[in-house]
């Protein structure tokens, strides 16, 4: 069993483990006490068919593995989500935070990209929204700065925010855990 702490961000690659993580900590909470309850925010989209099918499987999963869990879908306006749904007796899912920048910086519509000064002020918006929720918050995101540098500027600028925005966010955590092949590791805090 894994202690919930006050706030917890996960990271790793696609298929790592992290929602799983994520949902295995709610379903503890929830499982703790009859006044608990959880809340997964959804950042993604369905842009295409193939993100509604992956959309419609997370949720059908979801719902087998955290009954009881509700969703609320929120892919801009992170950090007043938190505010909104959070207290002492909801734990929180973030789910995720890669796909909600992505929506910042380049969104359906390339005239709705924000400035790099506005993506900033979101980060920093989001950490103090972590850093003032009564509730426990778990935030899951991608590690993709391991590999080679990406070909294209707006490919390496989005790199770069990620890497920003995970360090801001890893500052602002009492837990970090880089999920790897379904494995946690604690990089910050207790396991």
């Amino acid at each position: 069993m894994v202690e919930v702490v006050r706030s917890e961000f996960i990271l790793g690659g696609q298929r790592s483990g992290k929602s799983r993580r994520a949902e295995l900590l709610a379903r503890q909470w929830i499982d703790a006490s009859a006044q608990h309850r959880a809340v997964l925010i959804a950042t993604g989209q369905a842009w295409d068919g193939e993100m509604r099918e992956r959309i419609a499987r997370h949720q059908a999963d979801r719902a087998l593995r955290v009954p009881g869990m509700t969703t609320v879908e929120e892919p801009l306006a992170l950090a007043d989500a938190v505010r909104q749904h959070s207290d002492a007796r909801t734990l929180i899912v973030i789910d995720c935070l890669t796909l909600w920048l992505t929506q910042l910086m380049m969104p359906v519509a390339p005239s709705n990209a924000l400035p790099e000064s506005a993506v900033v002020a979101a980060g920093d918006a989001l950490c103090a929204a972590i850093a003032s929720a009564p509730g426990p918050l778990v935030l899951v995101g991608n590690e993709i700065g391991l590999g080679v540098i990406p070909m294209g500027q707006e490919v390496r600028q989005f790199v770069d925010a990620l890497g920003r925005l995970n360090q801001q966010v890893a500052a602002a955590c009492e837990r970090v855990t880089l999920m790897a092949a379904g494995l946690p590791l604690t990089l910050k805090g207790n396991s």
